[in-house]
């Protein structure tokens, strides 16, 4: 045996030095170089990595077919896809019955992508457990908000907290590590898929009281942080408490937030069973899970230090009249941007449509250029992959027509198969250029935070009608994709440090220090936009007493009285008295607050109505920074204007320095090589872009001076 396993160990060397693909040297080294230098970087294992290009690959459903296997394997190499994940939802396929593994079929079709150049990104099966698990241990399955049992069926349709759930998938998942963790074609673990949802059966229940016991210790004192004296809602048991549900207790603001932090917490902790599983069969293998943006179910940020690698999964609806590609291709930026922004590195696209999706409401095709479009965007923003779902599209289930790299017809003769080709061809060659050792790196951030989200939509007032904290984030965000500066997307308890700019919209839940954390930001230098609607409740939900924005008055130099919401269609002014060099009125809308300013400057007012005249927009020196406090809802073009003012002032880095034609977009990625900049054009015609200096094309070469012609959906890429 000794003998075999010495012989297996010099072919496996023999296959790796023939079948390693060019454009994954890097990729091959980072991951089963076993040394000491290795090892030391394994935190950063992903960084070094030649693009990655692939997408979930479904052999399970096709093993009848040898024929279209082979033919896959042909399609893939012809397609330049150099990465494949496999697994995703191939429980039932690899554990048919309990304790009986059929893994022959994976390791064939590990093998077989190894030896033609293609590397795995391996799943754990927990996104979708078989019907025989249903059938023998129903606990698994969720209870829904109306503690109706669910049957057997969809996907993430089981229990987190269930420990007969949690046994299962740490086998296979230990199974699978054993089998492949030292597997040369495996690069990359991937975890479950999609996570999100809640249940609500005893075990959660009880598991959500012990993470209550934990935090609050005693009830007195998580009914002072709960309010709950309020419509004597006191607790004086601990199996009195329950989830927040329709047909139950939903009033309790402090109830309703820790609840979302429970789930968080409890789908965290899921993920690390399954990560400490895998790592079992070979610690060097990074983990990811894919992320869904800014889904409002799970606070991502507390995913950061979990995951080796961020990655995420990008379905922009392109070509919707009702918003134009423009606004799509801004707030995708935003998630794109997000998703950098968690651990600061490259992350991973997971997920895009080569095509259509067939889960929005109208599957509009791509238009030619668009998949070429959003797949540089992303790289531009940081990602070094792009991947699909899916490969080959099934014949049957709820997704047989999302869009995929191979359809039905089963050829390369397709207008979506030449554009994933094209994309992989250009990323083969962008991949020897060192990008994928660069990243962008802002000098600005825009506070997102998770948990003020839930708070703020949650707290029944000002608006009920739509108070749009979401939405002010996107404006905001947008006007710096608008103006070309890089920006990155931070919460609470992220260190702000090393930004000279900081934007915090609708701060209304106070958490993690931030007060102190903005205030020292500013008094070391840092300049801070703040807005209405900020510093209104601590942690718990409990309105601060005193006055607002709470423990942060010295900082904005201010006090607000009250704020007025206005009905849909009326409108305000803000009017602007002085030391201001764009437009001097904006609209205003939704949302006027009223304010006290005790050190600030008004730099302008309202315009109309019984406050007339009161501060609208503010400025307070603070220590060797200055802190800025917009006291209204404002047209975006006002939030354009004033990052544009102050970015001027503090000299903040553009992608490049020129004013950019609407629609077009630039972004800039930084390293020890050299620095990459993209423009990309979002308007379906050609716009001409200035170019200031000298610069070279980072693909052709060409050496580009004055200004480019950039055609409809066209992305240049050059070296500064």
């Amino acid at each position: 045996m000794s003998d075999f396993l010495a012989e297996e160990q010099e072919n496996r060397k023999i296959r790796r030095k023939v079948y390693q693909a060019d454009t994954l040297k890097t990729v091959c080294k980072s991951y089963y170089t076993r040394n000491t230098e290795m090892k030391e970087r394994k935190d950063s294992i992903l960084q070094n990595l030649h693009f990655l290009h692939g997408g979930d690959y479904n052999p399970d459903q096709w093993l009848q077919r040898p024929d279209i296997l082979k033919r896959d394997i042909e399609l893939m190499k012809e397609a330049h896809i150099n990465c494949a994940s496999v697994g995703i939802f191939a429980w039932a396929s690899l554990e048919p019955e309990e304790g009986v593994y059929t893994f022959d079929w994976l390791t064939k079709v590990i093998d077989s992508l190894y030896q033609n150049g293609i590397y795995t990104v391996l799943a754990t099966p927990s996104g979708a457990r078989p019907a025989w698990m249903a059938q023998k241990y129903p606990e698994v399955l969720r209870t829904s908000d109306r503690l109706v049992k669910n049957q057997f069926g969809g996907r993430h349709n089981h229990c987190f907290t269930s420990p007969i759930y949690r046994e299962l998938t740490g086998k296979i998942d230990r199974e699978l590590a054993r089998r492949y963790g030292h597997h040369p074609g495996v690069i990359l673990w991937h975890i479950s898929n999609e996570f999100g949802g809640a249940c609500y059966c005893p075990l959660c229940q009880a598991a959500f009281r012990k993470w209550l016991r934990k935090k609050y210790g005693t009830l007195k004192q998580l009914n002072e942080a709960w309010w709950t004296s309020f419509w004597s809602h006191t607790f004086t048991d601990w199996e009195q408490i329950k989830p927040p549900m329709p047909n139950g207790e939903t009033e309790i603001h402090g109830l309703n937030l820790d609840w979302k932090r429970f789930v968080t917490d409890q789908t965290l902790d899921f993920f690390n069973n399954e990560k400490e599983a895998v790592k079992s069969g070979n610690p060097d293998i990074p983990v990811t899970t894919n992320m869904m943006g800014s889904y409002e179910g799970l606070n991502y940020f507390k995913f950061k230090n979990a995951v080796d690698v961020v990655s995420w999964d990008s379905y922009p609806s392109w070509h919707n009249p009702d918003m134009g590609d423009v606004k799509t291709a801004a707030q995708n930026a935003f998630h794109h941007d997000l998703m950098r922004s968690l651990k600061r590195r490259p992350f991973l696209m997971m997920e895009s449509t080569p095509s259509t999706t067939n889960w929005m409401p109208v599957s509009k095709l791509k238009r030619p250029g668009m998949h070429m479009l959003a797949s540089m965007q992303a790289v531009a923003l940081g990602s070094n992959s792009v991947q699909y779902f899916q490969w080959r599209q099934s014949r049957g289930g709820c997704e047989k027509f999302h869009g995929a790299v191979v359809d039905h017809y089963g050829g390369s003769d397709t207008r979506v198969f030449r554009d994933v080709k094209e994309v992989g061809e250009r990323l083969e060659k962008l991949g020897g250029t060192g990008l994928t050792e660069t990243c962008v790196k802002p000098q600005a951030a825009i506070l997102f935070d998770w948990e003020n989200r839930w708070a703020v939509e949650d707290a029944k007032g000002p608006r009920n009608a739509g108070i749009h904290y979401f939405e002010t984030v996107l404006k905001i965000h947008k006007a710096f994709w608008d103006l070309g500066i890089p920006v990155d997307i931070a919460d609470m308890e992220c260190d702000l440090s090393g930004y000279r700019l900081v934007v915090a919209p609708m701060l209304y839940l106070c958490r993690a220090g931030i007060q102190e954390k903005l205030s020292n930001f500013v008094k070391n230098g840092g300049t801070l936009i703040g807005t209405y609607w900020s510093g209104v409740v601590d942690e718990n939900d409990l309105c601060y007493l005193g006055g607002t924005p709470g423990g942060m008055m010295d900082l904005f130099g201010l006090r607000s009285e009250e704020i007025d919401a206005l009905y849909d269609g009326e409108t305000n002014r803000m009017v602007f008295r002085r030391n201001w060099t764009g437009k001097k009125e904006f609209g205003i809308s939704e949302l006027c607050e009223l304010v006290h300013c005790s050190g600030a400057e008004t730099l302008a007012v309202y315009g109309s109505d019984f406050y007339r005249g009161s501060p609208a927009l503010t400025v307070n020196h603070y220590g060797k920074g200055l802190a800025y406090y917009a006291a209204a809802r404002t047209e975006a073009s006002f939030a354009r204007d004033l990052i544009r003012e102050i970015s001027g002032r503090l000299g903040l880095k553009r992608s490049v320095e020129t004013e950019l034609p609407g629609g077009v977009a630039a972004s800039r990625r930084d390293g020890e090589k050299g620095s990459f900049v993209f423009l990309q054009n979002f308007n379906p015609y050609a716009v001409s872009v200035k170019i200031p200096g000298k610069a070279k094309d980072a693909e052709n070469g060409e050496t580009l001076l004055g200004s480019i012609l950039l055609a409809p959906y066209q992305t240049r890429i050059f070296r500064k």
